[in-house]
């Protein structure tokens, strides 16, 4: 059954998995932790490929770095590091795992400081989420002042894979940026 409801236009209609993501999670306020250390980790894999293809090993990802669980991560040596090189069902590229392991140790030391990536992101928008308003001929930017700074600043912290770019994608995954396009259904309503 094709769906009813029009939605934003990079969507691919067949795919449940993707359409389940825009419904459902792309553009809402995130508020849980490991959620939105899985997502910086996620958006980060997707660099040079296609957002779908990480969503297709989403559920990969999560057995093969034990749930998201931070401290976990950050102990991954170099006997996990092969075992996830040997794994086909998460992106293999030694960079990017390196990125997860040390993303682990930089998002411990930001618990420490601020709290983690709730406190320090909704900062950034003082607790409330941005509404964008475009459209499909008009889409959304690649990135924006304030991915450019929670870039940098993120970056100071010693993240990796967080450019500019990843991080704007970021931040409208996780809500902190509701960029529904005007003719999709979930257009101002996913940030409530």
């Amino acid at each position: 059954m094709a769906p009813t409801n029009p939605r934003c236009g990079w969507v691919n209609l067949k795919n449940p998995l993707y359409l389940r993501y825009h419904d459902e999670e792309w553009g809402v306020p995130c508020h849980d932790e490991t959620r939105l250390f899985e997502m910086l980790n996620l958006e980060g894999a997707q660099a040079g490929l296609s957002w779908e293809t990480v969503l297709n090993k989403r559920e990969n990802y999560r057995v093969a770095f034990d749930c998201w669980d931070a401290k976990k991560i950050a102990r991954y040596d170099a006997d996990k590091v092969a075992e996830l090189m040997a794994n086909a069902g998460i992106i293999r590229n030694r960079l990017k795992i390196a990125a997860t392991i040390n993303n682990a140790k930089a998002y411990l030391q930001l618990c420490k400081e601020v709290g983690g990536l709730d406190a320090f992101l909704w900062a950034y928008v003082e607790g409330r989420p941005l509404q964008g308003n475009w459209f499909n001929g008009n889409p959304s930017p690649a990135k924006t002042p304030l991915s450019d700074q929670i870039s940098k600043d993120l970056l100071k912290r010693g993240f990796k894979f967080v450019g500019s770019t990843i991080i704007y994608a970021y931040l409208q995954g996780v809500g902190l940026i509701d960029d529904h396009t005007t003719e999709c259904f979930r257009h101002h309503a996913a940030g409530k």
